[in-house]
């Protein structure tokens, strides 16, 4: 398999990823309700509100993600910085707070004749979690579905897991403090450095010493293939055993769920348009503007669910809102790709392997 087949090709899994969610939910819901012991038992080993056993499964996800970032095209990002720009800006000055907002409105305001006001703190939490996580990995299948330039996704991807380690947790207390919710720091700084620092530490380890014992071809041909179905595993399984954890709260409030669902929907495709908007206003070529406006528009929810998780315990409503958002994201973005590839002709139209030319 070529680099750009490999990159270009979305799974059986991955396009259908909420189906799979839909299939988790039901599974987790059903062992919560007739074999609770599961759950229970499970639910003992914890460390620091860290589930183990969830913690491994995400481990599992996370890791092969973290391998596929290069971090040696840092070195060039000074070639072509208004696309790094655009994403920095969008991602972490706007979305974030536009996240609150919207869920803010819709939980507390529009929504408040059917969600109890505890709850709607919760969830607002949830969406914060999702909306201060732009997307990682992910993002290499919906650039690659756009056509992408995928040497300037992999920039945008790793400047933006470099500043998720530097901002996640001010921007996260910020909003998650302005709405009444205490934040333990402590517990907060640990989650980020388990699911960021340390995968990505060991992800651009093995990355370095498999490219300096096989090569670049066997990396990305043979050695991270291997790692495909194993992440998409991990992620059924960990969202099996989290609704297993969420069955009494889905049972008891079905209807959250849809209710969960709207702003985080409605959030995406304001995100994906003020990224792609911002991008013509730029003058950016399509292959640059598409995953610029994608990377905004999805979110890091492996991370988001792990924080939920450290955070509030696996049977927080809070940890419901961040699946919610596993749940809708596939769609949407495929939704997104779809209008992207429809509005090509907005931009300047260069190849994936074209230079991209920044005096124009």
């Amino acid at each position: 398999m070529t680099e750009e087949k490999q990159k270009s090709t979305i799974s059986f899994f991955e396009k259908y990823l909420s189906v799979w969610v839909l299939i988790c939910m039901v599974i987790g819901i059903l062992i919560g309700k007739f074999v609770p012991v599961i759950p229970i038992t499970l639910n003992t080993f914890e460390y620091a509100n860290v589930s183990i056993p969830v913690a491994i499964l995400i481990w599992i996800m996370i890791y092969p993600m973290m391998m596929k970032v290069d971090f040696e095209s840092i070195k060039n990002v000074r070639k072509n910085p208004k696309g790094l720009y655009l994403t920095w800006v969008v991602n972490w000055l706007i979305k974030p707070f536009t996240m609150f907002v919207i869920a803010y409105i819709f939980f507390f305001i529009i929504f408040s004749n059917f969600i109890p006001a505890d709850l709607a703190k919760d969830y607002l939490a949830g969406a914060v979690l999702l909306g201060a996580a732009p997307c990682t990995a992910m993002v290499f299948v919906w650039s690659h579905l756009t056509k992408g330039n995928p040497a300037y996704t992999v920039v945008q991807v790793a400047t933006n897991d470099l500043i998720i380690l530097f901002l996640f947790t001010p921007i996260v207390g910020l909003l998650l403090g302005a709405s009444g919710v205490a934040i333990p720091w402590a517990t907060l700084i640990l989650s980020v450095a388990l699911f960021v620092v340390v995968p990505l530490a060991g992800g651009i380890l093995t990355r370095t010493i498999v490219l300096k014992l096989k090569g670049e071809q066997y990396f990305k041909e043979t050695f991270l293939p291997k790692f495909d179905k194993l992440t998409i595993v991990g992620l059924l399984l960990t969202l099996t055993l989290l609704f297993s954890f969420q069955g009494d709260v889905i049972l008891s409030n079905p209807i959250h769920i849809i209710l969960i669902a709207v702003p985080l929907i409605i959030q995406t495709f304001l995100i994906f348009f003020a990224a792609y908007g911002g991008a013509k206003l730029l003058k950016l070529p399509f292959n640059i503007a598409a995953p610029a406006g994608m990377i905004g528009a999805s979110n890091f929810f492996e991370l988001s669910v792990a924080v939920a998780i450290s955070l509030y315990g696996v049977s927080s409503p809070v940890v419901l809102a961040t699946i919610v958002g596993v749940l809708v994201e596939v769609p949407v973005m495929l939704t997104l790709v779809k209008i992207a590839n429809n509005t090509k002709s907005w931009f300047k139209n260069y190849s994936i392997g074209e230079k991209y030319d920044e005096k124009n």
